[in-house]
């Protein structure tokens, strides 16, 4: 049975299939006739409709054993009759089961229909998104991220090239939920959590809002060697420049450890180089720290999409000037004469 374009009108719709009914069911008299000549000059699209009703009847009656059959629509009152003759089907009745044909079709679609095997992400610069996953998992991402998931029969993996994302983990205890990176991998059944990884540094951070996480760090010597480490609720852990750290945040870290879903960044303490490496890589711009000024540090709260502010906010408190060369990147550098 073929598909149907939509044109949107569900008028147009009702009039091509009662006409495809009276054309199919008997010869139209010279009233008839003109009638139809004047609603297919109305619009091109009554032409293209009327086309696909009648070919809809034409190939309605060898689907209608097997829908009937499945029990997707009833069975037509004559259907007892081996042989019920085409010219039989009022346009009223034609109509029906052509809706409830249909209704069933899409029914079995979206019932039968395998849950996709792969799906791909990504966010560009300063660009947030957030998604569904094949099996309800919803993923939030941040800007410069990239995910792949697989769905197979016994587990749920995602890929995290780079990027950062948060995770609201659809429960299925018989298939594990994988996350892996360049910095290691965490593995949930139902959980929210939260990790961010910066290849090719293979920086990795997990952050638990609720349930508990496996988090496997990789490339690190001795971590992990005596199997995964578990997480709870409020915990944190992270492995940078090869230094792995673990500990229980109070909820105003949690707060903003997550506040880039709301398009800010919190550093508290933070070394200027490590900073403005986060800025680099949400904007996608190159920005070399100086080596004078790289190991100062800074707090506050900052737009992640306004790079020029954080650039003037550092100025502000520093002693520092940022530059522009010909190519756009930015280097940051004490400020002349000091």
């Amino acid at each position: 049975m073929k598909a149907q374009t939509s044109f949107n009108d569900p008028i147009a719709d009702e009039q091509a299939a009662l006409w495809a009914a009276r054309i199919d069911g008997d010869t139209l008299d010279r009233a008839q006739r003109a009638e139809l000549d004047a609603w297919l000059a109305q619009k091109p699209a009554h032409r293209v409709l009327l086309s696909q009703y009648c070919q809809f009847s034409a190939d309605l009656e060898a689907h209608v054993p097997a829908l009937v059959a499945a029990g997707g629509i009833a069975a037509p009152a004559d259907a007892a009759s081996a042989h019920v003759s085409r010219r039989r089907w009022t346009a009223p009745r034609v109509v029906a089961v052509a809706l409830a044909a249909a209704a069933a079709i899409a029914v079995m679609f979206v019932t039968m229909r395998p849950a996709e095997p792969v799906q791909t992400f990504a966010t560009a610069p300063v660009q947030r998104s957030t998604h569904t996953l094949a099996d309800g998992t919803r993923i939030e991402l941040n800007a410069q991220t990239s995910v792949r998931f697989e769905n197979t029969e016994t587990e749920r993996r995602v890929r995290l090239a780079g990027g950062e994302a948060l995770f609201t983990v659809a429960k299925d205890p018989a298939r594990p939920f994988i996350v892996e990176t360049p910095g290691g991998s965490v593995r949930v059944t139902g959980t929210t959590f939260n990790v961010r990884t910066a290849s090719p540094q293979a920086a990795f951070e997990v952050t638990v809002l609720e349930g508990s996480v496996q988090v496997r760090p990789g490339g690190v010597e001795g971590a992990g060697a005596a199997g995964p480490i578990a997480l709870g609720a409020g915990d944190a852990f992270s492995v940078r420049a090869g230094q792995v750290e673990r500990r229980a945040l109070s909820p105003g870290e949690i707060d903003d450890a997550l506040a880039w879903r709301l398009g800010q960044i919190v550093f508290r303490d933070v070394p200027l180089r490590e900073a403005a490496a986060r800025f680099a890589y949400y904007h996608g711009r190159a920005i070399h720290v100086a080596a004078g000024v790289a190991e100062h540090t800074i707090g506050g709260r900052y737009s992640i999409d306004d790079l020029s502010g954080f650039l003037g906010a550092l100025e502000a408190v520093l002693e520092v000037k940022a530059t522009y060369d010909l190519s756009g990147a930015i280097t940051i550098a004490a400020r002349p004469g000091k």
